[in-house]
């Protein structure tokens, strides 16, 4: 049902819509609870991808997948090639959210070879974050794919800005009218020096290209029936054919003409409906604190970001005063919180929305037919919304991928039909779900050991009591290869094998059920005979370090191997990540020691509670042997104190919900820079009050760096028609007892 926002408030709710220091378990031993008919595996071959982030197919069945840290991989005849179809890591800022972020092969790619990606590039040779004149920017490129490489870079759109690492979009998918759509987020800050997070108003900017759906010809023209194609109300924001355009932007107030869409945060996937000939699509935008959304794409639509979280009011400021009044509501929300009445429990802890997929007619039971499926990366989810009638209903369709999982949908082949890919960002996997109706499906293997190192001879207990059946069928067999020339079959779960010989090993493990399926994939285990892990330690920053936001932090470490001594270099390799609440941001990684770490602002103020950074070091032995230690880095937290004279006032603080009562007591980090307003007339108790001064000195509105120490700042107001008066900042005077002694009356 396609409904329009009212001014009023009126909202539509459509209900029904990282990690722990430590490593996941192996995807092996992590099936996901898939449907009854369904299995989830591990496509042979593609594992242990370096953070997999969108694939695409080719005609010929070939497979394109982008990782975040910049190359641009082929899978081929059931392996993946050994080298890159392209790599743009020395140009490629993946700090963060950024990276290579997209990628899709034009619709007539059997006759021009035409492949096109989306990525993060260096442009000023900086991956910084907030200093708008080395900020890295967003760039959309297309190639020729000749012999599995990638040449003739062609760029269709740059110098899209990233101001703050993350919210760049980055899907990129051709319609059935033969276009390019591409999704492009709101930069998770103003570019031009405004707020960040929900206070981010550039998606509302029509002159940007920021917060948008594009739609391009295949040579980036602008299609003739795009919506935005006035003379006098419109413009290119970004030409190639006139030497491009250094701020992808235009006049204010113009429309872009390569915008199709507007009005969005995030828009992170675009999934188009393959059940129809018309070009018929759906966005998955990223929510900020209360709902995930999905919004049909409509030629011309405004989705009301960031005046709207999908339903719900954001926003009443700035451009969003007053509310539009033509915004276009979500297909389907699901709300983070409050988590609204009726809301189906299997939401709960969902909080950014991924990859979406139209199932394909015929190709899953009649059940399924133009159903829509979409995951979520926190949650480690995938839910089935189905479109019939006019009130879309969700249910769950899979569990337990993991957090930090699932970034990317699609239907691709697999023999004579057609089943469900989707990447696993943290696992380094492109799995597929397949329907096999009532066939016996195939058990897992799920391989631990007491020991996976020691001086020889090592006496090493496997067990593989976590393997697992489907359809609950006894498992009857274990197939063991220890890797040292011996193997047993067994029919008991656990074993115990000794190493004589001092070298590296590799344990696989392969099941079989009752009824004769075997596990498709074998587990594995690494045992070292002969060879211990690296030791190590953290020696910058120290456990006790509170950092303030854009400070520079350099990350130290020391590793000690017992068979090759100090380890340094290439050895040596750090990630950073940036938690927020229950999932995390990719922000930093590098190798050797020295990386130098600029410390990020929280996401907006709602975020500044509850998170922080996870620095992780590892190091790797001349033998392969990896260790890994992890310290928690927390920002200096400060309380500030908002306050109004008289009391019961409202103030707004960006990232934080508007209109709040005084007096409020919230939680920064210092060095935030943190944009405080009052609205300049009020009334209390009946009494027009007009603003004179902050107790600091400083405008109604204006922007406030959170010091290092908790602060108290009042708002001070008298009386239309009477004169403000002097106020010291460290003590304003109270001056009245009129509107005292009117409340009182």
């Amino acid at each position: 049902m396609r409904a329009l926002r009212i001014f009023c408030g009126l909202t539509c709710l459509f209900v029904a819509l990282l990690i722990s220091s430590s490593a996941l378990p192996a995807a092996a031993a992590r099936p996901s609870a898939v449907p009854n008919g369904f299995i989830d595996e591990i496509v042979p071959g593609l594992n242990a991808i370096s953070q997999p982030t969108a694939f695409a197919f080719l005609p010929d069945g070939r497979m394109l997948i982008t990782s975040q840290g910049g190359d641009l991989l082929i899978y081929q005849d059931g392996a993946l090639l050994a080298s890159p179809a392209l790599s743009v890591r020395e140009r490629v800022c993946s700090n963060g959210e950024r990276g290579l972020l997209g990628v899709t092969a034009d619709s007539n790619f059997s006759a021009n070879g035409y492949i096109y990606i989306y990525y993060t590039f260096k442009k000023y040779d900086s991956c910084s974050t907030n200093v708008r004149e080395t900020d890295p920017v967003n760039r959309l490129a297309r190639y020729r794919l000749a012999a599995n490489s990638a040449v003739e870079e062609l760029v269709l759109i740059d110098n899209i800005p990233s101001p703050n690492s993350n919210h760049n979009g980055g899907d990129l998918q051709f319609g059935n009218d033969g276009y390019l759509y591409i999704g492009v987020g709101d930069g998770g800050k103003d570019y031009d020096g405004g707020g960040a997070g929900g206070a981010n108003d550039v998606a509302r900017d029509k002159h940007t290209l920021l917060g948008k759906i594009l739609r391009l010809t295949r040579d980036g023209d602008i299609p003739a029936d795009n919506p935005f194609q006035g003379a006098n109300d419109s413009a290119r924001c970004y030409d190639p054919a006139a030497g491009g355009n250094k701020t992808a932007a235009t006049t204010p107030g113009k429309h872009c003409r390569e915008t199709f869409a507007w009005g969005l945060r995030n828009p992170f996937r675009l999934a188009f409906d393959p059940n129809t000939s018309a070009t018929r699509f759906f966005i998955n935008d990223v929510g900020q604190n209360r709902s995930e959304e999905i919004d049909e794409g409509l030629s011309g639509a405004d989705y009301g970001w960031n005046c709207y979280e999908g339903t719900v009011t954001n926003n009443t400021g700035g451009p969003c005063s007053p509310l539009p009044s033509a915004s276009i509501a979500p297909v389907f929300e699901y709300q983070r919180s409050p988590i609204p009445t009726g809301q189906p429990t299997f939401f709960n802890g969902c909080n950014s929305i991924t990859g979406g997929a139209f199932v394909p007619n015929g190709v899953w039971p009649a059940t399924y037919d133009g159903a829509y499926l979409f995951g979520d990366f926190v949650c480690g989810r995938m839910f089935m919304l189905s479109l019939v009638g006019d009130d879309p209903a969700a249910s769950l369709f899979t569990d337990n991928l993991g957090g930090s999982s699932v970034t990317h949908l699609a239907f691709g082949p697999d023999g004579a039909t057609r089943s469900l890919y989707y990447a696993d960002y943290l696992d380094g996997d492109i799995r597929r779900v397949r329907y096999v109706g009532s066939a016996n499906r195939s058990p897992t293997a799920a391989l631990a050991a007491d020991l996976t190192f020691g001086e020889g001879p090592l006496a090493v207990s496997f067990d593989a009591s976590a393997s697992s059946d489907p359809d609950a069928d006894p498992l009857s067999e274990y197939a063991w290869d220890f890797g040292d020339g011996a193997s047993i079959t067994s029919a008991q779960p656990n074993i115990t094998h000794t190493y004589q010989q001092i070298g590296v090993y590799t344990a696989t493990l392969s099941v079989s059920d009752s009824r004769g399926a075997r596990s498709p994939a074998p587990a594995q285990l690494r045992i070292d005979v002969g060879n211990s892990p690296p030791v190590l330690s953290i020696g910058s920053p120290s456990a006790d370090t509170r950092f303030s936001v854009g400070q520079q932090i350099t990350l130290q470490g020391s590793a000690t191997d017992q068979q090759d001594g100090p380890l340094s270099g290439a050895s040596l390799s750090w990630e950073v990540r940036l938690h927020h609440d229950s999932h995390i941001h990719p922000y930093l990684s590098g190798s050797g020691n020295g990386l130098l770490l600029t410390t990020p602002a929280p996401e907006d103020l709602a975020a500044a509670a509850n998170s922080y950074l996870e620095l992780i070091f590892s190091a790797e032995d001349s033998l392969g042997r990896t260790s890994t230690i992890t310290r928690e880095l927390q920002p200096h937290k400060v309380n500030l104190t908002f306050q109004t004279q008289p009391a019961g006032l409202q103030i707004n603080l960006a990232g934080a919900s508007s209109g709040l009562v005084a007096p409020q007591t919230v939680v920064s980090w210092a060095a935030y820079p943190l944009a405080v307003s009052v609205a300049e007339q009020q009334s209390l108790a009946g009494v027009a009050l007009r603003f004179c001064a902050w107790s600091s000195g400083a405008a109604a509105s204006h922007t406030l760096i959170t010091p290092a120490a908790e602060q108290s700042y009042t708002a001070i107001f008298v009386p239309v028609g009477e004169p403000c008066q002097a106020v010291t900042p460290a003590l304003p005077r109270l001056f009245f007892p009129m509107i005292l002694s009117r409340q009182a009356r």
